[in-house]
């Protein structure tokens, strides 16, 4: 589809889920209403963060270049700015409807995995004062790396839809992270070989209904069939494809925030503009998760 075609689907998605949120309640109790509404500061994030731009100065200056017939009434940057800001709960309640929607919490096959968010460079990690007390060291065996930051940890369905996502210090296990994840999902549970152990394996489905499945160490023995353990291998590489384009379009590693609201809010809209991809995707009969297929021609 085209790109104003994009905008306008992307709107209209926006907008019917706002409205089946809040029903009859209004987002505001008091105060003026915005000159935009929330539906089209949304539409405008998630365009923008689809398109790899991922700052709100960016954004605004897309909008304000290309599309002000659109949105005349877009107003200043920091206005802008601070009325996004404020929308990161309902961008997260928007996420979450349709995810449902997508039948993402009742399929029976789920996968998590972990991934990097250093809020620096580590040669400067030790001087540095971004998010003091609340960032830590850790290490990612993927890339061989310490680094101080978060690390950002998800979950999503057997088509790739994200049901969950979280960010902790980089120092905590992935064995507690994944805990913030699992509610609402059963059935089987691929992860990585940092989460190996029977009585955790136990533990969780005691207490989640889930069947835990890792690749084994190459030192341990593999009772599971040879065909098993091919799926399980090919299916896992599903996850590390979202992660990729969470990383490589939607720059979900680099931390371009100062206080954790800040980050929080960067997150929820990117972890929406996929989701809401993955959504237009399948309803124009695409692979859910090839997203070069969307735009095919410019306004």
């Amino acid at each position: 589809m085209s790109i104003d075609n994009f905008i306008i689907t992307v709107y209209c998605l926006v907008d019917d889920l706002s409205k089946n949120i809040l029903g009859n309640q209004k987002l505001r109790q008091r105060g003026f209403n915005p000159h935009l509404s929330d539906s089209e500061i949304i539409t405008m994030e998630i365009v923008a963060e689809f398109l790899g731009i991922d700052t709100d100065k960016g954004a605004w200056e897309y909008f304000n270049q290309h599309w002000d017939h659109w949105f005349p009434q877009l107003g200043s940057r920091s206005n802008y700015a601070k009325h996004a800001a404020n929308l990161w709960v309902m961008i997260q309640k928007i996420q979450k409807a349709l995810s449902e929607k997508l039948g993402a919490f009742s399929d029976r096959l789920h996968l998590a995995d972990g991934f990097p968010m250093p809020v620096c460079h580590f040669k400067r990690a030790h001087f540095s004062r971004i998010f003091s007390g609340e960032a830590a060291y850790g290490y990612c065996a993927s890339k061989g790396e310490t680094y101080y930051g978060f690390k950002g940890n998800l979950m999503i369905n057997s088509e790739g839809v994200i049901t969950e996502i979280t960010a902790a210090p980089a120092n905590i296990d992935e064995r507690d992270s994944l805990w913030d994840l699992v509610e609402g999902v059963q059935g089987m549970l691929i992860a990585d070989k940092g989460l190996i152990g029977e009585d955790y394996r136990n533990e969780l489905r005691q207490w989640s209904n889930l069947d835990l499945q890792t690749a084994v160490r190459s030192n341990m023995q593999e009772t599971r069939s040879e065909k098993f353990v091919k799926w399980l291998k090919s299916t896992r590489r599903l996850v590390e494809t979202v992660i990729g384009q969470l990383t490589e379009r939607f720059h979900i590693e680099k931390v371009r925030a100062r206080k954790l609201w800040s980050l929080t809010n960067r997150i929820a809209r990117k972890i929406l503009a996929h989701t809401i991809a993955v959504f237009i995707n399948k309803q124009i009969g695409n692979s859910p998760l090839q997203f070069e297929l969307l735009l095919n021609g410019k306004s």
